[in-house]
């Protein structure tokens, strides 16, 4: 029989909130002004999922300057974008209701995570957000989800990562914790070859999930 579930760990971007599209338009727009290919939605979603591969990566030799002229690009209407996908309020609600403690652990900057968080009213929700930081560890190292861990206080194998990349089954996986996938631009196969013990199309079957493991 598995442990029952004390503390929760959660992906921020595709997995809580959409928001893929300030990203995508502020890529691709970077890469017209620099003369590279654009990439799909799908594309970018899957290459932040696979983890530890920042968009600084996919600016060939001019990568610092692209990488400045995208943020700057990006920040100026993302915090207007962002939209909670289904279930998501309902599922922090219901953790908060429980005393189970939750933490965000993502890739995005630790200062935009917790400025998306506080738009969204959701600060009050999240116990601890473990976000990019100069010198922390990303996805799919298991640091992030083993530093949510030990801020909850819980053990990671108390815990469960819910995530839509396979970067967040794998550090799932090597921090000892469990991880439950959302299935978009990675299949279910794909997630579970990754590590994840079930995989869901919504957030209310993740939340049924957590139920059934109290």
């Amino acid at each position: 029989m598995s442990l029952p579930v004390k503390a929760v760990c959660l992906d921020m971007d595709g997995t809580i909130v959409d928001t893929f599209p300030p990203i995508i338009r502020a890529l691709n727009q970077t890469f017209r002004e620099f003369n590279l290919p654009e990439m799909t939605s799908d594309e970018v979603k899957r290459h932040t999922g696979r983890g530890d591969c920042s968009m600084k990566a996919l600016f060939g030799k001019r990568r610092e300057e692209a990488s400045i002229r995208f943020l700057e690009i990006h920040d100026e209407d993302y915090l207007q974008q962002i939209k909670p996908l289904p279930g998501a309020r309902e599922l922090l609600d219901w953790l908060q209701g429980k005393n189970i403690p939750c933490a965000i652990v993502t890739s995005k900057s630790q200062s935009r995570a917790e400025a998306q968080l506080h738009v969204l009213g959701w600060d009050t929700l999240i116990d601890e957000v473990i976000g990019k930081i100069n010198g922390r560890p990303e996805k799919p190292d298991p640091a992030p989800v083993r530093l949510a861990c030990s801020a909850m206080r819980v053990k990671p194998e108390d815990t469960i990562m819910v995530g839509d990349g396979v970067a967040d089954m794998t550090a799932a996986l090597r921090a000892g914790s469990r991880g439950l996938g959302m299935c978009d631009a990675f299949s279910a196969a794909e997630l579970t070859e990754a590590g994840a013990v079930s995989c869901f199309d919504s957030l209310t079957e993740v939340q049924a999930w957590i139920q059934r493991h109290q």
